[in-house]
Order: structure tokens, then C-alpha cells, then sequence
């Protein structure tokens, strides 16, 4: 029989990663590219329609050539060359985008000559962690990006014509940047962050965290991979719905393993993913019926796994790996949607999932050891107590994560 079981899970995540459809990331983010000349420069932009939701900008109104959001972001990426403002030619142009964003374009002139320095205040009036991406297209050293944020708003760049027309302040982007950029992700990622807590309130012993970890770490630097190097180029809700719904599955394991494993718990997220999956054939929603389907089955078979061992550890490292390949996708998002070009990837994309790593290997440093301090010292009632209502605030907070993606 657990063959049969083990054989419907796979089957069941089979469906869920064949009908994922959309991937995403909620950190506020903006972009930018930027063709630099003698005479001035021309400038594309682009931000999700999510983060101007901000500025109280209208969906319609506000969002065309020349319109209130166009003129935001032409006012707030600032460009000055020897010191002096260029001076923007025309209103900016509304340009196609991807579902949810917003992209425009517009040229600058300068009248004089002398180094160039690109400046971003993009929503750090509203966002202060906003990131924004520029990019530098054309030059003798190709394209070069670079992470801007408030602590680092602006980039030098060389006098365009010049002999240190390839000069910029510090090339791009480092090694060390896309490392900090990645243990950043990781703190501020409250979804991953509650996933990892849920996982680690039930451990028993340092070699369950490791293998914990280990499954969780290998399976989203599989998906953070094939994402950025654009092998596996899903989009937009499904994904951040899918890690909800990871945290509340997680969660709801925890309190059915801590309550004796009666049938209520899996009956009640079985039939509740059934019923989502048909209320999805009738439109609502940005998961899939197919997905819904495979989380049903997925979910029922792991129940009932669990249910026949006395030592849920393996099975629990597997459900870290299923779900780590969708938690990858959330990763990605970043790194994606900068498009880098080969040469900068490996950089990037190591240093970015180091990161990650290190974050995360940091948060399991201050967590586990006060678990297995209640767990070891006489503190039964106290770590029976903090499993309990963790994971039930951890469910409860993953549910309502999930509805709220769900209906986008």
C-alpha cells in the first residue's frame, strides 16, 4: 500500500508543478534601461501596477502616455551629466508590458558634457526597501546592471563619446551585492520565513533540522536555477499562492501530528482543495483546477503516509523538497525579471542563493536551539505548548495568505 501511496503522491505533485502557470514576487521592485549618447539618453521604465497602488494612482486614468504615472517615474530616475540636470524632451509614452505592469519610455537631453550619474527616488517615498534595477544597454563593455536602493540611490557612469565612455562606479552589480541582496530576500520574505518556523516547531534532533534544510535548500536552488537561466519561465499568482498554501499545509500537519491523527484535519484540506479546484473551471481564482486537483491528491496521499509510520522525519524532508521547488520560483523573481546576460548569470545567481542560504541558516541558528532547549530541559508542557499555537498562528496566517492569492 505505500508504494501505491508514495507513487499518487508524485503523481499528485506532477500535476501541481505541470499546472503552475504563474510565478511571482512580492518584494516592490521597479526597473530600468538606459541607452546613453553625447546628446542625452534614452530611458525605458517599468514598475507593477501592484506597487503604484501605493501613490493612490487610478488603474486607468493615471496609467497612459503622459499620464500621472509616467510622469513619476520621468521625475523621480534622475539623470545628470557634469553635474548639471538633463532635461526631459517630451512626455513620457505609454509602452507594451506584461500583465500587471506598466512600462514607458521617454529621452533626455543634456547640454553639457562630462560624467554621468543615474539617480532613483522611485517609491522610496512610500517604500523605503524598494529596489530598483538599472540597466546600461550598448557601450564597450555590454550591458552592466545595477542594484540601487535608499542606502545607494545613484550610479556614476563615464562621459558617453569619451575614452572612459566605459568607466562606471564600481562596474555593476557585485558578488557581494547579489549576496547581501540575497540574505535580504530571505529576512523580509515572511512566507518563506513562516514555512522554514513550521518546519522546524516539530524537529526532533539536529539531524532532522539538517535534513530539513538540506531538502528544502536543494530543491529551491533546482527551480531559482532554471528560472534565471529562463529554462522554466512561469508567471504571475499561482506561485505565491502555492507557497501560501505550503505554510498552512505545514502547519495544519503539525497540530494533526500533535492531536493524535484523526481524519478530520485531512478530510477538511482535501475536500476544501476539491472544492477550489471546481470553483476554479468556473473562473475565479489564479490556480488552475489541474493544480488544485494535484495539491488534493498530493495532500491526501501524505496524510495517509504519515499516518501508517511512527517516524514522520523522511516524509517531512520530502514534503520540504516538493514544496522547496515551488518556494525556488518565489526566489527567482528578483534575478529573473532582470534579464541578465550570460556572462553576469553565475554571479549573480550564485551569490543571490548564497544568500538565501545564509539567511536561512541564520534564522535556523536562533530557532532551533530554544526548541530543543524546551524540548531537552523539563520544558515539555512549555514545547508542547509553543508547537501547538505556532502552528496554529503559522496555519492560520497561510490560510489567509492563500484566499487572498487565490482571488488575486
Amino acid at each position: 500500500m505505500k508504494p501505491r501511496l508514495a507513487f499518487a503522491c508524485l503523481l499528485g505533485l506532477g500535476c501541481v508543478l505541470i499546472g503552475l502557470a504563474a510565478w511571482a514576487h512580492t518584494r516592490s521592485t521597479s526597473y530600468s534601461s538606459w541607452e546613453l549618447s553625447p546628446e542625452g539618453a534614452e530611458v525605458q521604465a517599468r514598475v507593477s501596477l501592484l506597487d503604484l497602488s501605493r501613490l493612490a494612482f487610478h488603474p486607468d486614468s493615471d496609467m497612459g502616455s503622459g499620464g500621472r504615472a509616467a510622469r513619476y517615474l520621468a521625475q523621480h530616475l534622475r539623470v545628470e551629466r557634469g553635474g548639471s540636470p538633463c532635461t526631459l524632451e517630451a512626455p513620457p509614452v505609454s509602452l507594451p508590458a506584461a500583465e500587471g505592469w506598466v512600462r514607458f519610455g521617454w529621452q533626455v537631453s543634456c547640454a553639457t558634457s562630462g560624467p554621468t550619474r543615474l539617480e532613483t527616488r522611485v517609491l522610496l517615498d512610500v517604500a523605503p526597501s524598494h529596489m530598483h534595477f538599472a540597466r546600461i544597454e550598448g557601450g564597450e563593455r555590454g550591458v552592466l546592471e545595477r542594484l540601487l536602493t535608499e542606502a545607494d540611490a545613484s550610479w556614476l557612469l563615464g562621459t558617453p563619446g569619451s575614452e572612459d565612455a566605459g568607466a562606471v562606479e564600481g562596474e555593476g552589480s557585485s558578488f557581494a551585492a547579489y549576496l547581501e541582496l540575497g540574505v535580504e530576500h530571505i529576512l523580509t520574505g515572511w512566507d518563506h520565513l513562516a514555512f522554514l518556523v513550521a518546519l522546524l516547531l516539530l524537529a526532533r534532533s539536529l539531524a532532522e533540522v539538517a535534513g530539513l534544510v538540506t531538502a528544502f535548500t536543494l530543491a529551491h536552488s533546482v527551480t531559482l536555477g532554471l528560472a534565471v537561466l529562463g529554462v522554466v519561465r512561469p508567471e504571475s499568482g499561482a506561485v505565491e499562492a502555492l507557497i501560501a498554501f505550503s505554510i498552512a499545509l505545514v502547519g495544519a500537519e503539525n497540530g494533526w501530528l500533535l492531536g493524535g491523527r484523526g481524519r478530520g484535519v485531512p478530510r477538511v484540506v482535501v475536500g476544501s482543495l476539491l472544492v477550489l479546484a471546481l470553483v476554479s473551471l468556473l473562473g475565479p481564482g489564479v490556480v488552475s483546477a489541474l493544480t488544485l486537483a494535484g495539491l488534493a491528491l498530493f495532500s491526501g496521499c501524505h496524510f495517509a503516509l504519515l499516518e501508517g509510520t511512527g517516524s514522520p522525519a523522511r516524509l517531512r524532508a520530502a514534503v520540504a523538497f516538493a514544496f522547496g521547488l515551488v518556494h525556488g520560483f518565489g526566489f527567482a523573481g528578483v534575478l529573473a525579471e532582470m534579464a541578465l546576460p550570460t556572462g553576469r548569470l553565475v554571479p549573480a545567481l550564485f551569490g543571490f542563493n548564497l544568500g538565501v542560504e545564509l539567511g536561512q541558516l541564520g534564522i535556523v541558528m536562533l530557532i532551533w536551539p530554544l526548541l530543543s532547549w524546551l524540548g531537552t530541559r523539563g520544558q515539555g508542557g512549555a514545547y508542547r505548548a509553543v508547537s501547538e499555537w505556532g502552528s496554529a498562528a503559522v496555519c492560520g496566517l497561510g490560510t489567509y495568505w492563500f484566499f487572498l492569492r487565490f482571488l488575486g
